[in-house]
Order: C-alpha cells, then structure tokens, then sequence
C-alpha cells in the first residue's frame, strides 16, 4: 500500500523531539535519484541541534541552540532527467514557538547515465525568499553541482554549490562543499559518512579551519516505499554546531 502525505507527516511528527520542537533548512547531499515523469514525491527534512551556539548569529536570528527545523519538500517529475521542486522552511525554538521562515523553488537536472555503476553528474538551482530568522538577505539563490560515482557496493559523491543573494545590496558569492561515501551492507541498506564544508566568499577563500564544518555517521534504508535517511553529526570547528542529530523521510506516488 502506498504510503499518503498524512502519513509521512504523522511520521515525522512522531519521531521529532518531543520537549524541543536545526541547522540549514535541509542536510542532504544531492544524488543522481529523481521522480519519474508525471510523479510527485514527497520529502520531510528534520534537523535538531543538541549541542550549539545559544546566541543569536546576527540581530533577529534564532539560537542555534536546541533548534529544530522541519522543511516539507515537494517534487514532481517533469522529464526523464529534470525534476522540479518547493520547499516550505519551518522552525522551532527552545520553547517550542514556531516559526514560518519562507520557501523555495528548484529545478534539477541528472544526465543519462547508466544508474547501477560508473559515474553520474547533473546540477540543481534553487532560489527563494526567507525572513530575518533565516536570513539577513530575503531574496537567495544556489546552484549546486552534482557529482558521483559507484564501484562494487561503494558511492561517493560530491556537491559543490555556489550561494549568493537576490536582494539588493547582498553579501559575497560563497562556497560550500558537500560530500558523502557510503556502503552497500544490503539491497536496501547503506552506511556510510557525510561532510557539509563551509568555505566562505568564493573569492577570497578562507583556511580549513575556519566556517561551519560537520561531519556526519549517515543511515540510508528503503522500506515499504519509504526512504530513510538519518544522521548524527559532529561540528568539527569553533563556527560549528557541536552536536546534530538529521533525518529525512520520503516517498515517491
């Protein structure tokens, strides 16, 4: 039986934390995966910050500190290689206040490409409007790149993505850089690790040490028409949430 919008929500609802109702919208790296043509597809992006800063980043921001977010993403299969999508960006503070702090619009493209082994590639651009909570900027864009390959029961796959503002008088063109390598142990199970690097301006990148950097154990599972993946993730510079806990749960109908 296939699984209904309410009942991936239910889910999420039910496995979030219960006395704090985190990080970026969604902590994902971008894979060669994409809804048939005619398909919709449903992903709920949970992210809880156990360990983080207690102030604000900038005037108007919410701590980091005991944050949960929760971002609906809704997806539809246009072509064979393109998929269009939304994001609907939530959170809740310490206290369990929520907020609604925007959406977002993609579009994304994978290359034909043989899905079982060898390399795939493609790209995603996403823009969007968020408030002062989410953002000093309200008007955002990001493309991101797509890059992986499979060998045997491996995957590894990269994202580059370059971020800059709409609005007028926006900040400097950024760097990002998200990574993943994983292991088949099953058909339908995966382990593996996942790095979300900050890198700063694109134009005067800064040392290693320096922006968010966190590194995550990472789930992948598939059962009964539900993706699953989950993480738990370890800030590894002063700029870094401490301690993370992701996951996202979804279907395709």
């Amino acid at each position: 039986m296939k699984p209904t919008l309410c009942s991936i929500a239910l889910l999420s609802v039910l496995c979030s934390p219960v006395c704090c109702l985190a990080a970026p919208e969604e902590i994902q790296v971008y894979m060669d995966d994409l809804s048939a043509p005619g398909k919709f597809g449903l992903d709920v992006h949970n992210n809880y910050v156990v360990s983080g800063d207690s102030n604000p980043a900038y005037p108007g921001a919410l701590p980091a500190a005991h944050q949960y977010r929760l971002t609906p993403e809704f997806y539809y299969g246009l072509t064979d290689n393109v998929e269009l999508g939304m994001y609907v960006l939530s959170a809740f503070e310490s206290d369990g206040t929520s907020h609604i702090e925007g959406g977002k619009f993609r579009i994304k493209y994978i290359a034909p490409h043989d899905a079982e082994k060898g390399m795939f590639w493609g790209v995603n651009l996403e823009a969007g409007r968020t408030n002062l909570a989410a953002s000093e900027l309200p008007w955002n864009a990001e493309l991101k790149g797509i890059w992986g390959f499979r060998t045997g029961e491996w995957t590894f796959a990269l994202n580059p993505n370059i971020d800059w503002s709409l609005s007028s008088g926006g900040g400097p063109v950024t760097l990002d850089v998200d990574g993943k390598l994983a292991y088949s142990v099953s058909e339908k199970t995966q382990i593996g690790v996942e790095l979300y690097s900050e890198f700063g301006p694109l134009r005067q990148l800064q040392a290693l040490n320096q922006n968010s950097k966190t590194l995550y154990a990472a789930l992948d599972h598939e059962f009964g028409g539900i993706d699953l993946n989950a993480g738990i993730g370890r800030g590894l510079t002063s700029e870094s949430d401490k301690w993370v806990i992701k996951f996202i749960i979804g279907t395709h109908f």
